[in-house]
């Protein structure tokens, strides 16, 4: 380039003093790819930041309050902005010289007008949930008759365990009451937004023909007709009325179709779950929550290996998706301001306006498709300002940017002023705008490659400034966010770009779309590998305090770490080991968790899980192998046992009966190790339980079979002997001598159990010159029987009871004088509802003898020895 009277000068030196010239901002034709340099930015605009975290906590602390002081705080903002406004006026003489030091007072002006309108909307949206007539039917729990609007998808709620059962699910939708009747009353016009809970259908009537209910199928803007008893709502600063709930009788009585877009959308999102029914569960479940956010597949174990990697973001709309697309279309991020742009709009000749308008276009149909929620607002506004930093590589001006998107969202919807999404959307783009810039051009400062070096800035800084308010949510730190995140990062664009061209060609071409799911599903499943390899390391998360102050207190310790770490960058040997160091914590090999917490013991005969109000039990068989008796609760919980124990092989499961708190963590149990065989008990109630521990074995093509007295197995040095339940009786005979019995036995016919418990599968184990005694859940009726059963000589004097029904008072001192046990086990949760164990019970043995432990307050328990030598180990 040459000055217009001079010799050449370099474009990066001053020319006639004027200063630094601007790179231009496209380059020349001449030019190598990629070698135009952004634009030259100043300092950091942070004017606007104030006003929006001012507007952000106004709006979270007025919609609570009462109008009365909403209005008095908006009216005081108001004059007094007004007042300050006015002192900007100086005289025409004065501007001039008045210009710099006006700006503190203009800012200030600004923050009032800011809280003043945040005040406002918050104080409208708070007496929208508190005006007509909806909220006082809600305190009287009143029964009535309303037409709804429904404003969001219908949603099943996960099934939890609750006691030895499982809570039915029920279908949740976000609606708004337009009218209502009470019984014997008049309809009254309204609208006041409300929760609709639709009661899941009696067990064993199929909803649809496909096991589904009706209501799943339901578009938002669809208007319905219910019958229903409204009640205040379940927790204070809802965004709802009251809740509704409807008994799910069948079909529901349509009044309103839904809107010609939610059609639409509707028909788009049903033409991508049926271009993925053919794929791998995974894929399957994943690939329409990356690219709408429907997560209807998404299983628990798999929504719980992503919460465990910090992956959850992957399952949600989010402002990735909308940045993915928006990229797609302008080119790559990096090449955005150059005339090698190389997306879609200059490939086929777009020019800058048409481009425009085709993003505004793209961003509305993302908006329709995946729903005009605010969750989806908030993604496309976030979105849109993390794409246009990067893509301008103007990241200093876009903290503006950001704020003004916040501001104007809270202002839009006050509610996200309290929703932990905004909060955490927020926070990333923050981080991805201010520290990842940082600590990317640090590292590559140190030789990290700049493609790595930037994946990996954005990755520990979303992680630094995210995970003290994941804390506050889950109670829990992952050790492998970070690593699990960059890995998954590979596969979210093309996971996300090819779900999305599916979406668009299912209605017209579904070969095409199946193609095209196909395709994708290959990355899905890749990040859903890596959620799973996550979640499955021993180390992969910490226990932390799920409170502000634990949020304050990991924010401290991150510092800190940041601090050592800039220190030991330079040192690549202490980087080294403190890498070594972390794998090691992580990975938690067998041995070396052996040699550090002493556990498991070594020569553990039995380990008794401590898996909360539940029972879970494991005999040792060897290395790496052990038979399971009962799998707990929950899935997690069992599997860190099994894991902390090394245990891979299980020729055997035996399932004491079918209550919840006994197989609702089989999945655990199953989770990436291989399993021989499933026994239960042959009383299959709840038959929901039942039908679950069928269809998990189907899945894994596990045989199942049932345990009756008089089995005996061997592995290893473990044998057991099944001592109850009876087998079955032929039906037509009065009287039954079960097998094996001694000459001289009475012929008797076995009481029909009572009940699950009554039907539990009790074992006597022997193993390495011990003799243990599992008795399941059995209720005092069955304990009489077994007392007096054939097998009773050889329960006499055993060394270790697990006592029935985690010690409930419901026991049969005959069955514990004649077990004498050395060692009673109790298995309960902490805390627990129901008073287990039951003091008369923990008395009654150790009045025999017998030393009692229970897991509530011991922990897991390991029974260790031989040859008569008993040892017990807490973990």
């Amino acid at each position: 380039m040459r000055s217009p009277s001079g010799p050449p000068v370099r474009q990066d030196e001053p020319a006639s003093g004027l200063g630094p010239t601007r790179s231009p901002v496209h380059a020349s034709s001449g030019t190598r790819l990629g070698t135009a340099r952004p634009r030259q930015e100043g300092p950091t605009d942070l004017r606007l930041v104030p006003p929006a975290l001012a507007a952000w906590g106004t709006a979270a602390l007025v919609l609570d309050a009462h109008p009365a002081w909403a209005f008095g705080l908006v009216t005081g903002c108001v004059v007094i902005g007004c007042l300050v406004a006015v002192g900007l006026l100086p005289s025409a003489r004065r501007a001039r010289r008045a210009r710099v030091a006006s700006w503190p007072r203009a800012s200030a002006a600004a923050l009032l007008l800011c809280v003043a309108a945040a005040a406002a909307s918050a104080g409208l949206h708070g007496a929208d949930l508190r005006r007509g007539p909806v909220p006082g039917l809600a305190r009287e729990y009143a029964t009535v008759t309303a037409e709804v609007e429904l404003s969001s998808d219908p949603r099943l709620t996960r099934p939890k365990v609750r006691g030895d059962h499982v809570a039915p699910t029920a279908v949740l939708i976000d609606a708004d009451v337009l009218r209502v009747q009470e019984a014997g009353g008049t309809a009254v016009t309204t609208r006041a937004p409300v929760l609709v809970i639709v009661d899941a259908a009696p067990p064993g009537r199929v909803a649809d023909g496909r096991g589904r209910s009706p209501w799943l199928g339901l578009l938002p803007s669809t208007r319905l007709r219910v019958s229903a008893r409204l009640a205040p709502a379940m927790t204070g600063g809802d965004r709802v009325a009251a809740v509704l709930r409807v008994r799910d009788q069948g079909e529901p009585e349509v009044v309103g179709e839904p809107s010609g877009p939610q059609r639409f959308a509707g028909r788009l999102r049903a033409g991508l779950r049926e271009a993925t029914d053919g794929l791998p569960a995974d894929p399957r479940a994943l690939l329409p929550g990356l690219v709408v956010g429907d997560t209807s597949r998404i299983t628990p174990e798999l929504e719980e290996a992503f919460k465990e990697t910090d992956l959850t973001h992957t399952l949600a709309v989010s402002g990735a998706n909308f940045t993915i697309l928006l990229a797609l279309l302008l080119g790559p991020p990096g090449l955005a301001q150059h005339v090698e742009r190389r997306g879609l709009a200059p490939r086929l000749g777009i020019s800058l306006r048409g481009t425009a308008v085709l993003g505004g276009v793209l961003s509305l149909g993302f908006v329709i498709v995946c729903r005009p929620d605010p969750s989806v607002v908030r993604a496309a506004a976030c979105g849109a300002v993390a794409l246009l930093a990067l893509a301008t590589g103007r990241r200093r001006s876009m903290i503006p940017a950001l704020a003004t998107a916040v501001l104007l969202l809270v202002l839009y919807d006050p509610w996200l002023a309290r929703s932990y999404g905004f909060l955490l959307s927020v926070v990333a783009t923050g981080a991805l705008l201010t520290l990842a810039p940082r600590w990317s051009a640090g590292l590559r400062r140190r030789g990290v490659p700049p493609r790595l070096a930037e994946a990996l800035g954005a990755a520990a800084a979303a992680q630094a400034l995210c995970a003290p308010i994941v804390a506050v949510l889950s109670a829990r730190v992952s050790l492998v966010a970070v690593p699990c995140n960059l890995l998954a990062e590979f596969a979210i664009a093309p996971a996300t770009v090819l779900g999305f061209a599916a979406l668009a060609t299912a209605p017209v071409a579904m070969p095409v779309a199946e193609a095209l799911a196909w395709c994708a599903h290959w990355p899905a499943g890749w990040i859903a590998r890596i959620a799973r390899a996550g979640a499955a390391l021993p180390g992969g998360g910490v226990d932390w305090p799920g409170s502000w102050a634990g949020a304050a207190l990991l924010l401290a310790a991150t510092l800190v770490v940041v601090l050592v770490g800039r220190r030991l960058l330079g040192h690549p040997w202490w980087c080294a080991a403190c890498g070594l160091l972390l794998v090691l914590a992580v990975v938690q090999p067998p041995p070396l968790t052996r040699a550090v917490t002493g556990w498991p013991p070594p020569g553990w005969r039995l380990v008794m899980c401590d898996v909360g109000q539940g029972d879970a039990m494991v005999l040792a068989a060897g290395e790496g192998t052990g038979v399971v008796v009962d799998a707990g609760p929950d899935p997690q919980l069992v599997d860190h046992c099994l894991r902390s124990l090394g245990i891979s092989r299980i020729p055997l499961v035996v399932l004491t009966h079918f209550h919840a708190d006994h197989v609702a963590g089989l999945p655990g149990v199953l989770r990436g190790r291989a399993v021989g065989a499933i026994e239960t008990t042959g009383f299959e109630e709840p038959a929901d339980q039942a039908a679950f521990v069928r269809r998990l074995a189907a899945v894994r093509r596990i045989p199942v079979t049932r345990a009756a007295a008089g089995e005996q197995r061997r592995t290893g040095e473990l044998s057991w002997q099944v001592v109850w339940p009876p087998p079955s009786p032929p039906p037509d005979s009065p009287s039954w001598t079960p097998p094996g019995a001694p000459p001289g036995v009475l012929p008797v016919r076995p009481p029909a159990p009572e009940g699950p418990n009554d039907a539990s599968v009790a074992m006597l184990v022997r193993t390495a010159g011990l003799r243990l005694l599992l008795l399941g859940d059995l209720e005092p009726p069955a304990q009489r029987a077994l007392a007096r059963s054939p097998a009773a000589e050889a329960l006499e004097g055993v060394d270790v009871l697990k006592v029935a029904h985690h010690g409930s008072a419901y026991q049969d001192p005959g069955l514990i004088r004649r077990a004498a046990p050395r060692l009673a086990l109790i298995s309960c949760g902490e805390d627990n509802s129901y008073g287990h164990p039951a003091p008369g019970t923990v008395a009654a043995l150790r009045a025999g003898g017998a030393a009692v432990l229970r897991t509530d307050r011991d922990g897991a328990l390991a029974v260790a020895g031989g040859g008569g030598e008993l040892r017990v180990a807490r973990d």
